[in-house]
């Protein structure tokens, strides 16, 4: 097991950040750890990587506990923090070579991190001429330097544009091959081209853990439904089968059935009964976001 985590709580005064969680992550496995801001996802993985203490519960990295052998879990994993702080004043070779130093491994690895990540053509210039995701290359050769069993990416392509997203997008997909790989993102579609598995976190407490391929694959049905007038959700509850309604736009609703049924023939029906009309209805898949929007919905 290159994760496990049981019943970790941390507060912070009177906020409880982390309440009871508990999961494990396999070695090889690319999971994904999401949560809407404050959830608890930056704490959880600062006491992975024991720049925290938890208030209870335990958690081990390559079999070795965060709290008693924090200098073995240091060497087995490689961070990236979601402010990746680099010296911008230094070349990037200056750089790495003086993390190697900490880590005591030789040069030879630097020149393979700097392979391994793709900065060969931006290796003699200082940091601080680098573009936002190249700055990201240079955080995550430091993070390899070591060749760790474990990465912990904590929104690793925060602030990139298009381009670069998908360009560490591949990278981390092709660092995963080798690696178990635990990563903290906003971005829906980032998880869905990378990840194996979904942890999702919300206030404070895992609501959902299945595998990628498993999370939208419930016996439910999302339709998208735009009417010609305004309609109060209290009035959508009367549906059958409804277990969620969004607002998507103005008009336009997000309405999730726990049914295989098509309830487009229900939804004519209701908007006849009620004096609307529909003017677009559209079934789609449940996706990544829907799920997410769902499991983390205000009460």
């Amino acid at each position: 097991m290159s994760i496990e985590v049981k019943d970790i709580s941390k507060s912070y005064g009177a906020q409880k950040a982390l309440d009871a969680v508990s999961f494990s992550v396999n070695k090889g496995e690319i999971v994904g750890f999401l949560g809407p801001n404050g959830a608890g996802k930056s704490t959880l993985m600062k006491i992975l990587t024991t720049f925290l203490n938890t208030d209870e519960g335990t958690a081990e990295v390559n079999g070795h506990d965060v709290s008693s052998a924090q200098k073995n879990v240091q060497k087995s994993v490689g961070y990236l923090p979601e402010h990746n702080p680099l010296y911008l004043d230094l070349y990037v070779r200056e750089y790495l070579a003086f993390n190697a130093d900490i880590y005591k491994v030789g040069k030879q690895r630097i020149d393979e991190v700097i392979q391994l990540t793709g900065l060969t053509p931006e290796a003699h210039k200082k940091i601080g001429e680098l573009s936002k995701g190249y700055r990201q290359r240079v955080g995550l050769a430091t993070a390899l330097l070591h060749d760790p069993e474990v990465l912990i990416l904590d929104e690793p392509t925060t602030g990139l544009d298009p381009n670069q997203i998908v360009e560490i997008r591949d990278l981390i997909r092709n660092i995963g091959k080798n690696k178990t790989v635990f990563l903290s993102t906003h971005i829906m579609q980032e998880v869905e081209a990378i990840c194996d598995r979904i942890i999702i976190i919300n206030n404070g407490k895992i609501v959902t853990d299945k595998k990628l391929k498993n999370i939208t694959a419930d016996k439910e049905q999302v339709i998208e439904v735009e009417f010609d007038l305004r309609v109060e959700e209290q009035l959508l509850s009367q549906l059958p089968d409804l277990v969620n309604a969004v607002n998507v736009h103005d008009l336009t609703w997000e309405l999730t059935f726990s049914t295989t049924k098509d309830m487009r023939p229900a939804l004519f029906d209701f908007a006849q009964q009620n004096g609307l009309k529909t003017l677009q209805l559209n079934q789609k898949n449940k996706n990544l976001e829907a799920v997410f929007r769902e499991m983390t919905k205000k009460k």
